[in-house]
């Protein structure tokens, strides 16, 4: 088994920039810059920057994303819900990777997997159209039988495990049941050739828990890593991430 793989997710390194300069986003003085960070990060041994594009543009802006393009030397994973504008900005950046996130703008942050046996018709066209760009796709999924399924049925490359319940459990019980259910998943999402990611809510006292979850090729984590580098700086934040996801079995 390969050694699990760290991307990190940057959105809240913008989200301290906008906090004071949202409506001023040319000016000399804003910061931090998340373009900076996400060069840190790589240095610091992280396998790939991830950054969701928002509708609302909260906090990752379009020329974060254009300059990410151009700087990363791992690869850009770019999150986003599947609408025609986002689509399109996504086809003119190709980023490595595309994970299709669902999106709800009055959430705080993403609250669950995307229903991709819902929406497999709009899914399946804009599935086609990263393929043909060579983008490629991941499904950010609960861990439920049926939407491991439908990813397959899309064609998609890869399922991100929704791990926010299993991140979150408030008893042993409710976690030693998500972790079946993403146990689960996972095998089932191996067994027909997908890519097994996971993210949500993973921290670094939660990550032993995943290190349960058989099949795991990469980990997207973000507000953890941000809130460790307010502390100690972000190389020593991702270092100290990738040495707790070190001895990962599979």
């Amino acid at each position: 088994m390969n050694a699990l793989r760290l991307g990190v997710n940057i959105d809240h390194v913008a989200t301290v920039r906008q906090a004071r300069y949202a409506t001023m986003p040319d000016s000399k003085n804003a910061e931090p810059d998340p373009v900076a960070v996400a060069g840190i990060c790589e240095r610091a041994g992280a396998h790939g920057i991830t950054a969701h594009l928002r509708a609302d543009r909260r906090h990752i802006q379009d020329r974060d994303l254009q300059r990410l393009r151009e700087s990363i030397i791992t690869k850009l994973n770019l999150e986003m819900g599947n609408t025609p504008e986002i689509v399109d900005f996504a086809l003119r950046i190709v980023p490595d990777e595309v994970c299709l996130v669902p999106e709800k703008r009055e959430e705080v942050t993403t609250e669950g997997g995307l229903d991709v046996v819902a929406h497999h018709k709009e899914l399946s066209g804009t599935v086609k159209r990263l393929h043909a760009a060579g983008v490629r796709v991941s499904l950010f999924v609960d861990p439920v039988r049926e939407q491991i399924d439908g990813a397959v049925a899309l064609g998609a490359d890869m399922v991100e495990l929704h791990t926010g319940k299993l991140a979150n459990a408030f008893t042993e019980k409710i976690e030693q049941q998500e972790l079946e259910r993403l146990r689960e998943a996972a095998m089932r999402a191996r067994n027909f050739d997908l890519q097994v990611n996971a993210g949500h809510g993973i921290n670094y006292r939660n990550i032993a828990l995943i290190h349960k979850i058989p099949h795991l090729v990469e980990l997207n984590i973000g507000h953890a890593i941000v809130a460790r580098a307010i502390f100690v700086g972000f190389e020593t934040a991702v270092r100290e991430m990738l040495a707790l996801m070190k001895n990962y079995r599979g």
